[in-house]
């Protein structure tokens, strides 16, 4: 899907670097710089792709997902808010799956920076019963790529950047940086502990790491490839391989999709985000490859 992307058919040309174009039924917004490729569905503003020059693409996004109205997008980076999980329905909340609108942007020689919009409305009053407005901010360069969650309100909230990172093959992929103890899905939220902070991933894996550094690091020993991720205003990391079994019971997914990502997820799950007038709550993620990594 990734190169699909870029050569959709331009709806409007926003800026020089920026275009407005329609993905299956979704819009969407593409950066073609030259010095990085990146793209933006404006529902649940939902980044897509991004692509140092260079560099391989570094998101994934599964070719069998359906880009529908309404419907989450399989892989990118879905915003989950204002719960992450089971807590509600829809599960991971509803701002993955509502039309956001660009509000800004910018752009100059080094990078791009967008910022999209999304406030409360008949559908969201209706599961959540609060006013808010939130902002996703995204920049864009040949060395990293930003990503920020702002909520403006009065409530608690939970929520998740829960990013799906290209691999060559999840054989050979460990994420260090982790912490130690983490609550492990596969198992019904039993607890565990890693000596190392470090996970592999030789079935499949669901764990909310509780204790976890501010930066994350993915090494894919196939693809030759080390990735940075530095977690902002974060209290959990959560890390997710479906494995085989669980891959081919999926209708977004093909059999084998599971050996070509690694979800390693900024989230604030256990000790919630807290939203108050004048004193916005923030959850943010930087990505980076690593320059001696090719």
């Amino acid at each position: 899907m990734h190169d699909d992307l870029f050569s959709l058919p331009v709806d409007e040309q926003l800026t020089p670097y920026i275009t407005r174009r329609r993905a299956g039924e979704l819009p969407i917004l593409v950066i073609a710089h030259p010095r990085v490729r990146a793209a933006v569905a404006l529902q649940g503003a939902h980044l897509l792709a991004w692509q140092p020059g260079g560099a391989r693409p570094v998101i994934w996004v599964s070719d069998k997902t359906q880009l529908i109205s309404g419907k989450a997008i399989r892989g990118g980076v879905p915003i989950c808010w204002p719960w992450f999980g089971p807590a509600g329905e829809p599960a991971h909340g509803f701002a993955r799956t509502q039309p956001w609108a660009l509000s800004a942007h910018d752009e100059n020689d080094d990078c791009v920076v967008l910022t999209l919009s999304l406030s409360q409305n008949e559908q969201t009053l209706k599961i959540w019963p609060h006013p808010f407005t939130l902002f996703a901010r995204f920049r864009f360069s040949a060395d990293r790529c930003e990503l920020e969650l702002e909520a403006h309100g009065d409530f608690l909230s939970s929520g998740a950047l829960h990013s799906y990172f290209a691999v060559e093959d999840i054989a050979g992929v460990t994420v260090s940086g982790l912490g130690q103890p983490y609550l492990d899905k596969v198992l019904d939220g039993a607890p565990g502990t890693s000596p190392d902070g470090t996970q592999r991933y030789t079935q499949r894996v669901d764990r909310i790491y509780t204790a976890p550094d501010a930066c994350s690091v993915i090494r894919d020993e196939a693809g030759k490839r080390t990735l940075e991720i530095y977690h902002h205003y974060h209290s959990d990391v959560v890390t997710w391989n479906p494995g085989a079994a669980l891959s081919c019971s999926m209708a977004d997914m093909r059999n084998d999709g599971y050996r070509q990502f690694v979800c390693v997820e900024t989230a604030r799950i256990h000790q919630p985000l807290k939203s108050a007038a004048e004193c916005p709550a923030r959850l943010a993620v930087t990505l980076r490859i690593r320059p001696d990594a090719g």
